[in-house]
């Protein structure tokens, strides 16, 4: 069934158009997260720089995920550590911690900086907590380790660590903002108007759909390939989760509104096989087993007002596949970000416009299309 989220029914007020003539200095495709601070930072550069959205703002993965700020990588810091070496690791977080800075200072009401909670599921999760635990202490980034949990958890989880300055993020609204924001400073923002990469007038082209990256650029099928994610939110429940939770490697996730809503997401290890799609509808198979993890969090009797589903793009090693497209002159891509793409997707937008500009940041090297070749 497909659906849409339950951030993308928040009323809004119209975003203005304010089009400029000719053609762009750059094009960006893609409203969400990645192409709006993309297309943000270079207007307040000057630069004549045009938006093309085939739907909304925030219509696709940034207004339909589960609304988690977290810094890092998608995989475990200790894992980043190995994965990428301990410096670029640092860095790489630097560098989010940065972008979460950022994000504070522009998203307002639609961003809570109350931390994130990590749970262990089993002894084993628990050991891999202690490792990010101790590595991230060790390289000087702020974390708790949690031995108490209240009830329900204290019954399903073996402890946790905390990410203090973590958030949770009202997606659509922030990246609605954004979206302003970029107007304002004298972006071109064009909703509900589909693009071709091949047949834009423009100097640069920015590709920035994540999850609808293999659509957009076919050479990159197999570095992208889009992942759906499933969602639900009840109605308001006695509150009992004040930040953003995950656990079981992001297979659980969920977190508390403010009115007591609980919006809860993942179980896609329960069918791998339908969940590497681009097919943006919710499968009964999930939904239910989002149902059993909401009655083992808050009890039998929640009632569910919305489900819904997006499409985010995973790489083969899970890092964000941003630069210049190979083949392809004066071509940027910007996403691949594994589930994890409100805060690396707001940084990494900021990080190819700056390149665009002629300030290329050694970040970039992390993300190059061609490290898998």
């Amino acid at each position: 069934m497909t659906t849409t989220s339950y951030w993308l029914d928040e009323p809004s007020e119209p975003l203005p158009l304010r089009p400029f003539a000719g053609p762009a200095e750059v094009a960006v495709i893609g409203g969400g997260v990645t192409g709006c601070s993309c297309a943000l930072t270079l207007a307040e550069h000057g630069v004549k720089v045009r938006l093309y959205e085939a739907r909304q703002i925030a219509g696709g993965a940034s207004g339909r995920n589960g609304g988690f700020a977290l810094r890092g990588a998608a995989v475990p810091y200790d894992v980043a550590c190995t994965q990428l070496g301990d410096e670029p690791a640092r860095a790489y977080m630097a560098l989010t911690e940065r972008a979460l800075d950022r994000m504070a200072e522009l998203a307002g009401d639609a961003l809570r900086r109350v931390g994130s909670l990590r749970l262990a599921f089993d002894d084993d999760e628990l050991a891999a907590l202690r490792t990010e635990h101790d590595a991230l202490l060790e390289d000087g980034f702020a974390v708790e380790w949690v031995d108490e949990l209240e009830p329900p958890l204290a019954e399903l989880y073996r402890g946790a660590i905390l990410h203090p300055h973590d958030g949770a993020l009202v997606p659509a609204r922030w990246v609605r903002r954004l979206a302003r924001l970029a107007v304002d400073a004298g972006a071109d923002v064009r909703e509900h108007e589909p693009a071709d990469v091949g047949r834009l007038d423009a100097d640069v082209v920015v590709v920035a759909v994540d999850g609808l990256t293999a659509s957009v650029l076919p050479e990159l099928a197999h570095l992208s390939v889009p992942t759906r994610g499933q969602v639900l939110v009840t109605a308001p429940l006695p509150e009992r989760y004040p930040r953003p939770h995950y656990a079981r490697g992001g297979y659980d996730y969920w977190q508390q509104l403010p009115d007591g809503r609980l919006v809860i997401g993942g179980q896609r290890d329960v069918s791998f096989a339908t969940e590497d799609t681009d097919v943006e509808e919710t499968t009964e198979v999930v939904q239910g087993s989002l149902d059993a993890l909401v009655e083992r969090l808050m009890g039998p009797g929640a009632n569910v007002e919305q489900r819904w589903a997006g499409i985010w793009g995973t790489t083969p090693d899970l890092m964000p596949l941003v630069g210049p497209v190979p083949g392809r002159e004066n071509v940027w891509v910007a996403g691949g970000y594994s589930g994890h793409g409100n805060v690396p997707g707001f940084a990494c937008g900021d990080l190819v416009a700056r390149a665009i500009l002629g300030e290329r940041a050694p970040e970039l090297a992390l993300f190059d299309v061609g490290r898998f070749d």
